[in-house]
């Protein structure tokens, strides 16, 4: 009866193709997920050799009974790859292949599981191919925002610079009123100056090319928190610095995670830990803010999207988790170097 029961649920599957194989490879058994998948009937299939299923390059390079020849040696075989239905067109399948033997030792066949991964496959190139695209977006970006620093600190700035120096070289020489005056606009000017140096750093912090992110980040989270009046601290638990791309994705996304604090979550305190984990740098940023019931933890909100395109772009993962009335957590790791990993074919 437990046969019984069991040979209904193998037929019964749908998810899966399970099909028994004898010695040489021919199909001898034959359930309805294996119908489903590869669209052959019972009487159809049975007797032929799987081969069938795959692709003429594949037969012509001995792969077939290559994957029977290592499981009998290793008493599996798990592989993925392009297979072929009935009607000619192909879908991607991930298939285990086992060895079966008796009591005895002796090899009765092979037990064969095929799962159609064709859908999966398809939303990871999409998804990596989302990555890619918004890792160009996010790396023209930069590059476009470091044109401008330079632009701004090299002909701006250092204009200004000249003009100030002038207007206080010429309230030197003129008497009173003219001279207040005069000084009165070298006050603006230096004013001026001051702000498109903010600027510069907000578009690219020079502490990031000088000094590295830990100090990037600290000297931003100094500057962000005390003029909002929020206590802080910056904990640096690295053991190894990340590459440029990391550095200034994390420094990107730590920047919108502050911004939110100041904007939307109404703390008095927020700190930042940098830590090495998993080859990679995990950020942690918690605020003792309003917080936000779970789904609704920045829902909708451009910057938290960014955040999490920012992090996916550079292969890694972004979590908000946010508790009414006692604060949020934003937390996000990324390799520490550079993904390059190849897309599969």
């Amino acid at each position: 009866m437990d046969d019984d029961r069991f040979r209904l649920l193998v037929q019964g599957v749908l998810d899966y193709g399970i099909l028994m194989l004898d010695t040489g490879g021919r199909i001898s058994t034959w359930n309805a997920g294996a119908e489903r998948i590869k669209g052959y009937a019972a009487e159809e299939i049975i007797g032929r050799h799987f081969s069938v299923f795959y692709p003429a390059e594949d037969v012509a390079a001995g792969k077939p009974a290559r994957e029977l020849e290592v499981a009998v040696e290793q008493g599996r075989l798990e592989d993925e790859g392009w297979r072929v239905r009935k009607d000619g067109t192909r879908f991607w399948a991930n298939v285990v292949i086992t060895a079966l033997y008796d009591e005895q030792g002796r090899l009765h066949g092979f037990g064969k599981v095929t799962r159609d991964m064709t859908e999966r496959r398809n939303a990871e190139q999409a998804l990596r191919e989302r990555r890619r695209l918004v890792g160009h977006l996010v790396e023209a970006q930069e590059v476009e925002r470091r044109r401008i620093a330079w632009d701004v600190h090299d002909e701006s700035i250092q204009s200004m610079v000249a003009v100030g120096m002038r207007l206080q070289l010429l309230a030197s020489r003129l008497p009173e009123p003219h001279a207040s005056a005069v000084s009165g606009l070298d006050e603006s000017v230096a004013a001026a100056i001051a702000r498109l140096r903010g600027l510069v750093s907000r578009l690219r912090p020079p502490e990031l090319d000088r000094h590295g992110l830990v100090e990037a980040v600290t000297a931003y989270t100094d500057d962000v928190a005390g003029r909002w009046g929020l206590a802080h601290e910056v904990r640096d638990e690295l053991t190894a610095e990340p590459s440029p791309e990391a550095a200034i994705t994390v420094y990107r996304i730590c920047q919108e995670a502050l911004s939110n604090v100041h904007k939307h979550a109404r703390a008095t305190r927020v700190a930042v830990t940098l830590s090495t984990v998993d080859n990679g740098i995990l950020v942690r940023i918690t605020d003792d803010g309003v917080g936000t019931a779970g789904e609704d933890a920045g829902a909708g909100h451009f910057g938290l999207v960014e955040m999490h395109e920012r992090a996916e772009a550079a292969h890694g993962w972004l979590s908000v988790d946010s508790t009414p009335g006692e604060g949020t957590v934003v937390e996000f790791w990324l390799p520490l170097l550079p993904d390059a990993t190849e897309l599969e074919p």
